[in-house]
């Protein structure tokens, strides 16, 4: 058996002596305890010498991706492939494989396999000869920086870490810059109050404050060229009358100190936003073209780095940045959020409230096309950004004029949609049901008023007669309407208490019954009681007949 073993100072080729000793694998370890022991199980039979750390940085490179190198192709075939009945011990199973496709040679790759490469690596001064200790230190430290920088892809032009640090640090900048001006203003306000009404911008403020100091000098200084005439002449007419306290000038000192502070980090803030502009159009220039610097820096940020965001769906880089209200919108079964850092694009800012889910959607789909051409194409243009952008701008402008096309006919009329008219069937209140007056026939009413409208010449007296036997004859007819109504209900008075007597009289029976029956009483009184019912019963009779 043959072992391929590759260090930081290039390719060894090992014979194994005993192969009987390696099938013991858990006590392995005790046959490399010293190099005379290591002699006796393995023994050096080639070894290649790296030139430079460049030739073993592609060697090594080429065996994580499991790939052969050059070097590696000529030593197999020169040396192993004399001994091909022989087996070949490899630590790495996908380049064992790559070995036996191209080169026909049987390798092996087990538990005891890697075993045996531990204990080479152990008592590898005493395997290899001819080699100083010190040098090989050295090709191990030059090799694992060159590995180290490989892995990491290092390249000045496409490091997104940079991205990742000056966002951060330029919202860092935002913060404390607001603490500063709010304090400024606050301390400033006591003694020149009305300047904070007067200059609104915060820079402005701070600059003025820094070149005058006390409100008494704004009189005999010219502000042109910080603030515009109009403002000038107003600061200058509300220091004269001001009604804020009197400050000392060691007050003034350190507000003037602090006015220094906020215009030098507003002036870095300046360059920091310009140098991430730079960088984020080297590195990710159409994921620029489409969310803008701030935005599309802040998407990196917050996935890490540009290659991690490129993996990312397109639904995910839609709420990217807004975790907490996803996962509350889940837990309550609510409706999750549409937006997450997207939302600060100047493109969904651009719509109406009802259409920002929709292009922010569309948005995020053509920005995960733009992040993956940015992270693992090759060309820095920025052309696939503006076509996409311009994608997103038609569509926003259908959305906004209301733009859908028929998808039958000619495609050119737009789709007509009639406006929603609600019908609803809600009866009104009639409040003629709650009076208590007597109701007049419509018919006489008319009579009533066409007798009013001609006779509009006749004395008070006909007219109050009139309306009198008017009453009296609604009077009488609704007596006689009456009538009839309470006839109706005396019958009905009748049958009800016919009935409750014929009822009792049944009652009455049975008790009788019951009480001859435990008391058998004599037959003459039995007879007696049943005449007399039935004479109440003829009674009965004859009433319900009347």
């Amino acid at each position: 058996m043959l072992v391929l073993f590759e260090t930081a100072a290039g390719y060894a080729i090992f014979k194994v002596l005993d192969e009987k000793k390696l099938q013991e694998v858990d006590s392995l370890w005790k046959e490399f305890e010293t190099p005379e022991k290591a002699n006796k199980i393995v023994k050096l039979k080639h070894f290649e010498k790296f030139q430079d750390t460049t030739e073993a940085l592609a060697a090594s490179t080429a065996l994580v991706e499991g790939k052969i190198s050059k070097n590696l192709k000529k030593i197999l075939k020169k040396i192993v492939s004399k001994d091909a009945h022989e087996q070949l011990a490899v630590a790495d199973a996908k380049l064992g494989g790559v070995i036996k496709d191209k080169l026909n040679l049987s390798c092996i790759h087990s538990p005891m396999v890697t075993e045996l490469m531990r204990g080479i690596r152990s008592q590898l001064e005493g395997l290899l000869t001819g080699l100083p200790s010190r040098e090989m230190a050295a090709m191990c430290l030059g090799l694992a920086h060159s590995l180290s920088r490989y892995k990491l892809k290092f390249s000045p032009d496409k490091v997104d870490t940079m991205i990742v640090q000056a966002i951060s640090l330029l919202d860092d900048l935002d913060k404390e810059l607001n603490n500063y001006i709010m304090r400024c203003r606050e301390w400033y306000g006591w003694h020149f109050p009305e300047l904070g009404k007067i200059v609104t911008d915060n820079l402005t403020y701070c600059k003025c404050v820094k070149r005058i100091g006390d409100r008494k000098n704004f009189a005999s200084s010219d502000l042109s060229e910080v603030l515009p005439e109009e403002i000038e002449e107003d600061v200058k007419a509300a220091a004269e009358i001001s009604m804020g306290t009197e400050v000392s000038e060691e007050d003034i000192s350190n507000i003037q100190h602090l006015c220094d502070q906020v215009i030098e980090i507003s002036d870095y803030r300046a360059q920091l936003y310009d140098y991430l502009k730079n960088r984020m159009m080297a590195i990710a220039p159409n994921l620029t073209v489409m969310v803008g610097e701030l935005v599309g820096a802040r998407l990196i940020a917050h996935a890490g780095s540009l290659l991690n965001l490129a993996k990312h769906p397109a639904s995910t880089v839609q709420i990217l940045g807004a975790e907490k209200a996803l996962f509350r919108a889940l837990k309550t079964k609510r409706d999750t959020p549409k937006f997450g850092l997207i939302y600060h694009a100047s493109l969904v800012g651009q719509t109406t409230a009802k259409n920002k889910g929709k292009i922010s959607r569309m948005l995020a789909a053509k920005t995960a096309l733009t992040i993956r051409y940015d992270a693992l194409g090759d060309s820095t243009s920025a052309e696939m950004g503006a076509e996409n952008r311009l994608k997103v701008e038609t569509r926003l402008r259908h959305l906004e004029e209301k733009g859908i096309r028929r998808i039958s006919g000619t495609g050119k009329a737009l789709a007509r949609a009639d406006k929603y008219q609600h019908k609803s069937e809600v009866k009104t209140y009639d409040p003629s049901g709650e009076s208590t007056l007597p109701l007049v026939p419509k018919k006489r009413k008319v009579e009533a008023e066409d007798n009013e409208e001609e006779e509009t010449e006749v004395p008070v007296k006909a007219k109050k007669s009139k309306i009198v036997e008017i009453k009296v004859e609604e009077e009488e007819e609704e007596q006689e309407e009456d009538e009839p109504v309470k006839k109706k209900k005396k019958k009905k008075e009748k049958k009800q208490k016919v009935q409750k007597e014929a009822n009792l009289a049944e009652e009455e029976e049975e008790e009788v019954v019951v009480e001859e029956e435990e008391q058998e009483p004599s037959t003459s009184t039995a007879v007696e009681s049943s005449e007399k019912k039935k004479k109440k019963k003829k009674k009965i009779k004859v009433e319900s007949e009347d």
